[in-house]
């Protein structure tokens, strides 16, 4: 029995140390579950210090039925209520626990304060302590008194402690502290505790702010490209996943826009790293020669077979053929490849057995090979042989926090190709660029810094002036009549309120996440990075209607 409560009270630390401090749910249920576990080991009075904090957390968030619950475990755990009260201060975890409640609840001022409270009643350092919340009514939440206090001793000046704002209340704890020195320092303490747990509050409130608006963590830059953006920064999580299996990946996504860099990725991250990538376009031979190009022939297969030729697929042999435009085969080549892809043989002109080859096949389109499949154009076989594992990459302005270190990326790298030194580029430089369309993705952004570079004196501010004159040109004034913006964007305007200019965003982008998933809450949710009663509570305050509501409406 020993054994099973120690290993209870290490998932309890385990499930605790993991708790995002601002999930008091799932605080309020550590505090619960090690409620139960510690009067299974006969420690009443630290069991009544849990169940009444987990019912203390769960009642101040309206979780009533929760509450409930806690309370009936606290029944069904300690039989004597009485007799718990007068052991809990002896049995009771201490302040040490009270502390690390403190700093967990710092984001709730309210329990917070409740949390300090008791803290302060089990050091003894005050005569009395209230909770109040502020407001055009103040009210006294709590209220204490400590039980050892001399009739007769001096009442000292109050002390105040602001904890925070809830519901648009403010929230102070007001202490009457002793008259003795140990007292006071108990009191400071206290307060110093108090005040850290409020500045780490802040902190973590900030640091959330700022990866709402900057998510740094997913930024990752590999000797192939740029990852900064979640879409990428996913991308690049899932293909290293699937990197150590020989499993074929297709690649969609528009010119430019990067699929060979995600493929160089893949081919990297796996086993066959130290091999050869080797990347073939099927538009870069004529179509009646792409059979001889890609599976090779023997001297006198045909009449200008003058000696032998090996071809792209046994050339990779032992690493990774990325074929670029599958779309363009033709219907000749299809069927090889296809058998190629099922049994890893191939049959070259001029030979009289097939031949083994082992390596990975990564193929990419910028066509849709759905539509090509029902055109007849492209066989359905070879497409789901293909589409075994698919990424599609974003087109750069879907993903513009990436513009700036993909900036920095090429500047260095045309720097040291073209011998320049102390290059740089202007802010406004990068705001032109992080405004542009890029019709022709990271390839195009790539050409303009090139050229930006090979032209620029050596220790330049490259400026707006050093740019192309279609970027240059991209950032006149046009007529609101004449403005054409894509589905993933939004224009608003200045002169207004800000409330005003955040609600159009908001409904705008929650309008766009759940017409993008068919009005299903998760996806919608993850894709808005918020939770799904988040989403759902949006939804009703914007008063959205799901995508079907709204059509079932017209």
């Amino acid at each position: 029995m020993q054994g099973k409560l120690s290993d209870a009270a290490d998932l309890i630390y385990q499930a605790a140390e993991a708790t995002d401090p601002a999930s008091v749910d799932i605080i309020a249920e550590v505090q619960r579950v090690a409620g139960k576990v510690l009067a299974r080991a006969g420690k009443a009075g630290a069991a009544a210090v849990c169940f009444e904090r987990s019912a203390r957390i769960l009642g101040a968030v309206g979780n009533i039925c929760a509450r409930d619950a806690a309370l009936r475990d606290f029944d069904a755990a300690v039989a004597d209520r009485k007799r718990i009260t007068t052991e809990r201060a002896a049995a009771a975890p201490g302040v040490l626990h009270r502390a690390a409640a403190v700093l967990d609840l710092a984001s709730h001022p309210e329990l917070a304060g409740r949390e300090m409270l008791e803290l302060l009643r089990e050091t003894g350092c005050v005569r009395r302590a209230r909770l109040v919340a502020g407001g055009r009514k103040s009210d006294v939440l709590a209220d204490m008194a400590s039980p050892a206090q001399a009739p007769d001793e001096q009442r000292a000046d109050e002390v105040r402690m602001a904890l925070g704002i809830r519901r648009e209340r403010s929230i102070e704890l007001i202490a009457e502290p002793k008259r003795d020195l140990e007292s006071r320092l108990s009191l400071l303490a206290a307060r110093g505790l108090l005040k850290a747990a409020l500045s780490l509050e802040e902190h973590r409130r900030n640091e959330r702010e700022q990866a709402a608006l900057w998510p740094s963590e997913t930024t990752s830059e590999t000797p192939e490209g740029v990852f900064a953006s979640q879409q990428m920064a996913e991308l690049l999580s899932t293909s290293r996943k699937i990197a150590a299996t020989n499993l074929t990946v297709l690649i969609t996504g528009e010119t430019g826009s990067g699929k060979e860099v995600l493929a160089r990725a893949i081919h990297r991250a796996s086993s066959r790293g130290s091999h050869a990538f080797l990347p073939f376009n099927c538009t870069s031979v004529p179509r009646d020669m792409l059979d001889a190009q890609l599976f090779g022939y023997r001297r006198g297969a045909f009449t200008d077979a003058h000696t032998d030729f090996p071809g792209v697929i046994r050339s990779a042999a032992g690493g990774t053929l990325f074929l670029d435009e599958i779309a363009e085969l033709g219907h000749d080549v299809q069927p090889k490849l296809l058998r190629f892809l099922e049994t890893g043989e191939i049959h070259p002109l001029g030979e009289a057995r097939p031949i083994h080859v082992d390596i990975r096949v990564i193929a990419a389109t910028n066509a849709k090979l759905e539509h090509l499949v029902s055109a007849g154009t492209f066989r359905e076989d070879l497409f789901y042989r293909l589409n075994v594992i698919r990424f599609q990459v974003p087109p750069l302005r879907e993903r513009r926090e990436e513009i700036p270190l993909l900036v920095d990326r090429f500047l260095r790298q045309f720097s040291e190709e073209f011998h320049k030194t102390g290059l740089r580029v202007a802010e406004e430089t990068i705001e032109f660029l992080l405004l542009y369309s890029w019709p022709g993705n990271v390839r195009q952004l790539a050409n303009e810094i090139r050229r930006m570079t090979a032209l620029a004196e050596n220790g330049a501010v490259l400026t707006p002036e050093h740019l192309s004159n279609e970027l240059a040109a991209s950032r006149r004034t046009v007529p609101s009549a004449d403005r054409s913006t894509p589905p993933s964007e939004v224009v608003v305007r200045l002169d207004q309120p800000l409330g005003a200019a955040v609600e159009h965003v908001e409904r705008a982008l929650v309008r766009f996440a759940l017409d993008a998933s068919g009005g299903r809450l998760d996806p919608a949710a993850k894709a808005l990075g918020i939770s799904r009663k988040g989403l759902y509570l949006k939804r009703q305050r914007l008063g959205l209607d799901p995508p079907a509501a709204r059509l079932a409406a017209v």
